[in-house]
C-alpha cells in the first residue's frame, strides 16, 4: 500500500489503500453487527429452530409465534400489559430528565466558579464511581426505608437521578468551555442561569446527548429492588417473571430480548449523527 505525501504534510492514501481500509472496515462492522443480528433471529425463529446445536445465526422459517405466546402470557396477568409499559417509559423519561437537570445544575459551579471546597467535592464524586451498584444496593435500601419511599416510583427515581456519572462527564465538558465566552455573556448582563441555559448547555451538547443514551439504556432495563406492587412494576420485572417458566419458554425469551434491546438501539441511532455533528463543530478556541 503505497502512501502520497501532499503539500502541509497530509497523507494521501492510493486507491488501493482506500479500498483496503474500507474493507477492513466493513468487515468490522459486520462482525459488531452479528450479536444484533442473532438476537433479531431468534426472536422470529420457531423453537425447533432455537433448540439446534449448533446454533445458526438466520432462521429458516420465520414466525410470530413467540411475541404471540408473550402477548398471551402479559394477558393472564391480573395487571395489564399496558400497565407495565407505562411505569417503564415513565421512569425512563422522568429519571433522564431529572438526572440531566440536576447533574448539569450542580456541574455548572463545579467547572466555572471557584470556591472553598470545590475540590473535595469532586474529589467525592469520582471516588463514588469507583463503587458497583451492587455494593452500594444495602445502604440505599436502608435510606429509602428511612425516608418511607420503599415500594414508591420515587424508590427508584430518586438514585437515578443523584447518580454521579452525568454530573462527572458534564463538569468535565463545561471546564473546556472558552473563558471568553463566558466573561462576555456576563459582561452583557447575563444571569448565572440564562449563562447555564443558554450558552453553557448548548455548547456541551455532545456530553448531554451521551448521558442521555446512557440513561435511557441503564433505566429501560432496569428492575428495581425497591419496588414490590405489582402495578408499579416495569416491563424487565413483568418478562422476568415469565421467563421464569423454564426451557418452555425460549421463544417467549428471545421475543423479550429484541424489545428490551430495540429501545435502546433505536435512541442511539437516531441521536449517533447529532453526537458527531456537533462534537466536530463544538471545537472553540479562546
Amino acid at each position: 500500500m503505497k502512501l502520497h505525501k501532499r503539500s502541509g504534510g497530509r497523507i494521501n492514501r492510493s486507491r488501493g489503500g482506500n479500498f483496503m481500509s474500507l474493507l477492513f472496515l466493513m468487515l468490522l462492522a459486520a462482525f459488531m453487527l452479528l450479536p444484533m443480528v442473532f438476537v433479531v433471529s431468534n426472536a422470529f425463529k420457531p423453537l425447533e429452530e432455537l433448540f439446534i446445536y449448533p446454533p445458526k445465526l438466520l432462521v429458516n422459517n420465520p414466525t410470530t409465534d413467540n411475541f404471540r405466546s408473550m402477548t398471551k402470557l402479559m394477558s393472564q396477568s391480573w395487571v395489564p400489559f399496558s400497565r407495565y409499559l407505562y411505569n417503564t417509559v415513565f421512569l425512563t423519561v422522568l429519571g433522564t430528565l431529572g438526572h440531566l437537570i440536576f447533574a448539569s445544575l450542580a456541574a455548572y459551579p463545579l467547572a466555572r466558579h471557584k470556591f472553598p471546597g470545590r475540590n473535595l467535592i469532586f474529589n467525592m464524586i469520582v471516588l463514588s464511581l469507583m463503587f458497583s451498584g451492587s455494593v452500594t444496593q444495602i445502604p440505599s435500601y436502608i435510606i429509602i426505608t428511612k425516608l418511607g419511599l420503599l415500594d414508591s416510583h420515587l424508590a427508584t427515581l430518586l438514585p437515578a437521578i443523584q447518580f454521579s456519572l452525568g454530573l462527572y462527564l458534564i463538569k468535565q465538558f463545561m471546564e473546556g468551555l472558552p473563558d471568553s465566552v463566558i466573561e462576555a455573556a456576563r459582561i452583557d448582563g447575563a444571569s448565572e442561569w440564562r449563562i447555564w441555559g443558554q450558552i453553557a448547555m448548548p455548547m456541551v451538547k455532545p456530553a448531554w446527548l451521551t448521558l442521555i443514551i446512557l440513561m435511557i439504556q441503564n433505566l429501560w432495563n432496569t428492575i428495581s429492588p425497591y419496588t414490590f406492587s405489582e402495578e408499579l412494576k416495569t416491563m424487565p420485572q413483568a418478562l422476568n417473571q415469565i421467563l421464569s417458566g423454564g426451557i418452555a419458554r425460549t421463544g417467549v425469551s428471545a421475543a423479550v430480548s429484541l424489545i428490551m434491546l430495540s429501545v435502546p438501539v433505536v435512541t442511539f441511532i437516531l441521536s449517533q449523527s447529532q453526537i458527531i455533528e456537533t462534537m466536530n463543530s463544538s471545537g472553540m478556541k479562546d
